[in-house]
């Protein structure tokens, strides 16, 4: 088991365990383990993680969504609601910074692990708990996943083409929001912690996360403004802004922000003088339009390939970008360019890669010497070892079924 001396990054020394699952608390933790934690994921016999199981996609037999989430931690199997399992979570506990669950809301307290006995045994404990819909209020007791919060969030309301069907945002942006919130919850707690000494009962849920992403839409009804409606990749305020189609197969998303930038696009485009659509001189009249600018733009960008478009409004100096899919991501010479995407050895999996954290410090990126994700079970003993609990008692927890490790997992498979 790699130690956090071996790390880079300001979390260095700091003990993060986590009881999570699916996307929320892993992504949380992971940005933790990127900057310098040593990260304990707790995990149950068996499957461990949902997220382990979510397949295909995958990638050498694991699954992706596991891979994306859960690198540079230390995976423990462990029967906490066995009361030798409740001892040996109450010592983590005990010599533990920070604490993230994101389990059904009440399951670690039914369990014996209330917010209040957690404050009894580390005072200095950050505690974060992460639920659906929040720890008051009607819904409170509810489980949640991303898209099902989406849409009680009114995100899967604007979401979509007009007059179709709503649309959920197809990325976990509240589980991964959620997770960034973790992230940044922490270093808050940690330096309170720094000032006082006392830990922090941190409380979050993917609600207040949809609540925050649409604060510009909750905002604009609340000063009388009507509902927003669906627009597809458009935007509100601006016209045109968002995808249109090419003369072969592809989109272009170009954005005229202001009036300026509206006649560099016609002039760039070869639009006539007499063309219709040099009547919606003013952005609020092209926004009034919509429809119709929109289709007239359209009508215009079926007569250019998505090449000769890039080229003519780059010239013009008119925002663009041609809708690309995942491969042509992968092969952009920009996207390269960033270095963000790196190989790092992966014990089952010869050309793994990563997308590393989304910021550099001083020209690098923080995670130089991260792990791969864990097999479940990996680093049982070694956690043990770590709060020195002795070879002969791992050995009797293991064969109790207290604790759970990547060989005796394998052995019972076998068997």
């Amino acid at each position: 088991m790699q130690t956090n001396d071996q790390r880079a990054g300001s979390l260095n020394g700091i003990t993060v365990i986590e009881i999570g699952t699916s996307v929320a608390a892993p992504f949380g933790t992971q940005i933790l383990a990127d900057l310098g934690a040593t990260v304990i994921k707790v995990e149950r016999f068996g499957t461990g993680d949902d997220s382990r199981s979510w397949a295909p996609p995958s990638w050498d037999g694991l699954s992706v969504t596991f891979l994306a989430l859960n690198r540079g931690k230390h995976s423990m199997v462990l029967d906490y609601k066995k009361p030798e399992g409740a001892q040996l979570l109450w010592e983590l506990i005990r010599n533990a910074d920070v604490l993230v669950q994101n389990l059904r809301p009440g399951a670690l307290a039914k369990a014996g692990f209330s917010a209040e006995k957690i404050k009894q045994e580390n005072a200095a404990l950050i505690y974060v708990e992460m639920t659906g819909f929040g720890s008051t209020g009607p819904m409170a007791d509810r489980p949640a996943y991303d898209p099902l919060v989406q849409a009680y969030g009114g995100i899967v309301s604007v979401t979509g083409a007009d007059g179709g069907d709503p649309a959920r945002v197809p990325v976990s942006v509240l589980d991964m929001g959620t997770g960034m919130w973790v992230a940044l919850s922490v270093f808050e707690a940690l330096r309170r912690r720094d000032m006082t000494g006392e830990g922090s009962h941190i409380e979050m849920s993917l609600l207040q996360t949809a609540l925050m992403w649409m604060s510009p839409q909750l905002l604009a009804v609340q000063a009388g403004n009507p509902k927003p409606r669906r627009l597809g990749s458009g935007f509100g305020g601006v016209v045109p802004y968002g995808a249109f189609p090419a003369a072969q197969e592809g989109y272009i998303f170009m954005s005229a922000g202001n009036n300026d930038t509206w006649l560099r696009l016609l002039e760039a485009l070869d639009v006539p003088a007499d063309h219709a659509v040099r009547g919606y001189v003013d952005n609020a009249d092209r926004v009034n339009a919509r429809d119709a600018v929109n289709a007239l733009v359209s009508e215009i960008t079926r007569g250019f390939t998505v090449a000769e478009m890039e080229r003519r409004l780059r010239a013009a100096g008119v925002p663009h970008s041609p809708v690309n899919d995942i491969p042509a991501v992968l092969a952009d010479e920009q996207v390269n360019a960033l270095g963000q995407i790196v190989p790092m050895q992966h014990p089952e999996i010869d050309d793994y890669r990563i997308v590393n954290l989304p910021m550099t410090f001083d020209g690098e990126y923080p995670l130089a010497q991260a792990t791969p994700p864990p097999a479940l079970g990996a680093d049982s003993r070694a956690v043990l070892g770590r709060i020195g609990i002795s070879d002969e008692r791992i050995d009797a927890l293991v064969d109790s079924g207290v604790v759970g490790d990547a060989a005796g997992r394998a052995e019972k498979e076998e068997g």
